[in-house]
C-alpha cells in the first residue's frame, strides 16, 4: 500500500492539477455545463491513455537510445524544477488557444502539454523503467490511474470548485503545489546522481 500511496500523491501533484484546473477554465469560460463535463471527460481517457503508453515503454526507449535510468533521473528531474519555478512565479505556459470546438482541445493542449508536461513524460519514463515486478508496475499503474481520475473528476466539477475557490485562490493553491514539485523535483535529481557516483 506505500507503493500506492506515494505513486498516487508524486504523480497527483507532478500532473500540476491546479495549473490544468485553471487553464481548463479558462479555455471553456464561454461553452455550457455540458460541454465542460464531455471536455473533462476526453481529457481524463486521454490522460490515461498517453500515461500508461509512456510508462509501460519507458524501459524500451532507454534501452532502444541507451540511456541509463539514473542520467534520466537527472533530466527530468531538471526539467520538473523548471516547471515548478515557473508554477510559483504564475508565467507557466497557458498555450492560448481558438475556441472554435472545444472537443478539439482535449488531446492538445489540455492533455499535451498542459497536464503531461515535459517534466511529466520523464517521471513516468523513469517510474515505468524503475518498477521491478509485474506486481509493482500494475500497482502503480492503478495508482497513477487513481491520480488521473482525481484530476479528472476536478475538471468534471470545474464550475464548483471555480465558485468555492475562485481564480485567486486556484493561484495560491499552484503556487504551493510549485513549492512541492520543487521539493520532489530536488529529491528525483540527488537520487539521481547518488545513484551515477555510487554514494
Amino acid at each position: 500500500m506505500e507503493l500506492f500511496f506515494s505513486t498516487f500523491l508524486k504523480m497527483f501533484f507532478i500532473m500540476t492539477p491546479f495549473f490544468v484546473l485553471s487553464v481548463f477554465l479558462t479555455v471553456t469560460s464561454e461553452v455550457t455545463s455540458a460541454q465542460k463535463r464531455a471536455l473533462a471527460i476526453k481529457v481524463t481517457i486521454s490522460v490515461i491513455i498517453i500515461s500508461l503508453i509512456l510508462l509501460y515503454f519507458g524501459k524500451h526507449i532507454f534501452a532502444v537510445f541507451g540511456i541509463t535510468l539514473d542520467a534520466f533521473r537527472i533530466g527530468a528531474g531538471s526539467l520538473l524544477f523548471l516547471s515548478a519555478v515557473d508554477l510559483i512565479k504564475g508565467n507557466k505556459d497557458t498555450q492560448k488557444v481558438e475556441q472554435k470546438d472545444i472537443s478539439e482541445l482535449a488531446v492538445v493542449p489540455l492533455s499535451i502539454p498542459i497536464t503531461i508536461g515535459p517534466g511529466t513524460v520523464g517521471i513516468l519514463l523513469v517510474m515505468g523503467a524503475s518498477f521491478d515486478s509485474n506486481g509493482s508496475m500494475l500497482l502503480g499503474s492503478f495508482a497513477l490511474i487513481c491520480a488521473i481520475l482525481l484530476i479528472g473528476f476536478m475538471l468534471y466539477s470545474s464550475a464548483i470548485i471555480d465558485r468555492i475557490v475562485g481564480k485567486q485562490g486556484l493561484l495560491v493553491i499552484s503556487k504551493i503545489t510549485g513549492l512541492f514539485l520543487a521539493a520532489l523535483s530536488a529529491q528525483i535529481v540527488f537520487t539521481g546522481i547518488k545513484n551515477f557516483l555510487g554514494l
